[in-house]
């Protein structure tokens, strides 16, 4: 199961342009959600391997703004599986592009479920390594 996690860790890198910007000229927690969701399912796709849709997205918490010309790396990992339910965990790091400088700057938890052809949930598979783990 470790090893399953591991590779099913996702990273994404983007540039903040002025587009993904906020009237405060800083990265809009809009997209930084949108990128975070994006990742994280990814991520729960890549673990499971069956169709999977987002349930919530909780305890975001947004700790540095994203300056315009940054460098994000948007990391998504598996933290708790569930019988019906998988939670992945998932940070952004900025970097200045011309400087040595990474900071975590958002982090977040989204919950995820695999459905059927008919939209309806189904069991992961996984009911015996029902913890978490982080």
């Amino acid at each position: 199961m470790e090893e399953r996690i591991r590779i099913s860790e996702t990273k994404q890198f983007k540039v903040v342009l002025p587009s993904t910007l906020n009237n405060h000229d800083t990265l809009f927690g809009g997209i930084a959600l949108q990128w975070m969701d994006e990742v994280a399912y990814i991520t729960a796709t890549r673990f499971t391997r069956k169709k999977m849709v987002t349930v919530s997205a909780e305890k975001a918490r947004f700790l540095l703004p994203v300056q315009s010309g940054t460098l994000v790396e948007i990391i998504g990992k598996v933290v708790k599986i569930g019988n019906a339910k998988l939670q992945i965990w998932v940070e952004i790091f900025v970097e200045e592009m011309y400087a040595e400088n990474r900071q975590k700057a958002v982090e977040g938890l989204f919950t995820f479920a695999a459905i059927n052809e008919s939209l309806k949930p189904v069991a992961l598979g996984y009911a015996k390594y029902s913890e978490e783990l982080y």
